[in-house]
């Protein structure tokens, strides 16, 4: 009798005991709210206050500039924050605030989370407003009487807004695809289609010479 119980009984499979390694402690509301900072481009999560670009003058002469330059060119190997519109296409592209940025969120984000190196998350709401107001009229993005709160968020545009996509190659580049890749003994001829020497990576004689490069 038993056994035709267990036949025609149905069999439920056991959840997995959550497992504990005896470590660490609950995180408490606080500590959440410490690293719950973040801003949407649409300016959610944005805090409390505000700051003039005439604040953030000061401020930024104080606690920026000696990394990033007084006008935001960079000083040394510190990322240049202003300018280098147009050059995105070039060669050579030169990627701000103003020339790369599609969010103002993620200046903001940024100055608040990490800045200043080595002492971050110091500046007061306030101040953080009033450094990416500045930054923001270095790249002639806001004028000089702009002050940034919740409430003037949404007049700020961008200049790379329009900037980025969403990765479309499985369309684009559908064409390119090959449905039966060559699988065995593939290699084509080999052709060298440039030289190092076009791209001044590889000295030529007299350059070997002077530097001791043999």
């Amino acid at each position: 009798m038993s056994v035709l119980l267990m036949l025609t009984s149905p069999v439920f499979a056991q959840s997995p005991k959550p497992h504990s390694y005896g470590i660490g402690t609950p995180a408490t509301a606080a500590q959440i709210a410490g690293w719950d900072i973040d801003v949407r481009p649409d300016g959610q999560g944005l805090p409390p206050g505000k700051g003039s670009v005439k604040d953030g003058e000061t401020l930024y002469l104080e606690r920026c500039a000696a990394c990033h330059g007084e006008f935001g060119e960079s000083a040394g190997r510190w990322p240049q924050l202003a300018q280098g519109k147009g050059t995105l296409a070039t060669h050579d592209p030169v990627k701000t605030v103003g020339s790369y940025f599609p969010y103002a969120s993620s200046v903001f984000d940024y100055v608040r989370r990490a800045m200043p190196f080595g002492d971050a998350q110091s500046l007061t709401n306030d101040e953080v407003y009033a450094i990416v107001a500045f930054v923001l009229n270095l790249n002639d993005i806001v004028d000089d009487k702009f002050v940034l709160s919740k409430d003037t968020w949404k007049q700020i545009k961008m200049p790379n807004a329009d900037g980025f996509y969403d990765d479309d190659r499985d369309t684009t580049e559908k064409a390119f695809w090959n449905k039966n890749p060559c699988m065995k003994d593939c290699r084509a001829p080999v052709q060298i289609t440039g030289h190092a020497s076009v791209i001044d990576v590889t000295p030529d004689d007299n350059t070997a010479r002077k530097s001791g490069v043999e």
